[in-house]
């Protein structure tokens, strides 16, 4: 294993353990805890910095991994359902954001609003075959409700939190990002 390679999985791993312990953090205010969708940082972070490989397993193993250390999330159907939109996210953030050439706050967003709306899609797909084969039935308004409004709080805060993160780490040379701050000469 090249050196690279034992970087990045440290680091995947890394966000794995970040991801299973973020939850307890946002579940202090209940009303907005899981609006904020704190397993989904760590996931979006794996894929933008290690790669969609590293992305796609981060994102696929997580939510399963909790379900079964915690119970939450309930394993049927929402961790397993997760567990595709996660999954889906680390993937194609990481595609999209290392297919371009230049790593530029415009190319991160792109890759962040891209992946997001990939991955809602197959939640919204994976949740109606899995609530289908119950019995269940998972209505348009149920995945506008599930996707998008009760997700508003957590899609405001990946669109601020994770460049912010990505341009810090740019910043100290951790990342390659063509990003530069005001007062460094280059825009």
């Amino acid at each position: 294993m090249k050196r690279s390679d034992i970087y990045r999985l440290v680091l995947a791993a890394l966000f794995l353990a970040i991801g299973i312990v973020l939850p307890f953090l946002t579940m202090q205010v209940k009303e907005i805890g899981s609006m904020l969708l704190p397993m989904h940082l760590p996931v979006f972070l794996c894929g933008l910095i290690c790669g969609w490989k590293y992305g796609l397993a981060v994102g696929a193993i997580l939510p399963i991994m909790r379900s079964l250390m915690f119970g939450m999330p309930m394993l049927y159907p929402s961790a397993v359902a997760m567990a595709f939109e996660l999954a889906t996210y680390g993937l194609v953030v990481g595609l999209v954001f290392f297919l371009f050439r230049k790593k530029n706050l415009i190319t991160l967003y792109a890759a962040l609003l891209i992946s997001m709306v990939a991955g809602r899609a197959v939640w919204g797909c994976v949740t109606a075959i899995l609530l289908g084969i119950s019995g269940s039935a998972f209505t348009f308004s149920a995945f506008l409700a599930g996707a998008l409004l009760n997700a508003i709080p957590g899609i405001i805060l990946q669109l601020i939190l994770i460049p912010s993160v990505m341009l810090i780490l740019g910043r100290f040379r951790i990342v390659r990002m063509g990003i530069r701050c005001s007062g460094d000469g280059e825009a």
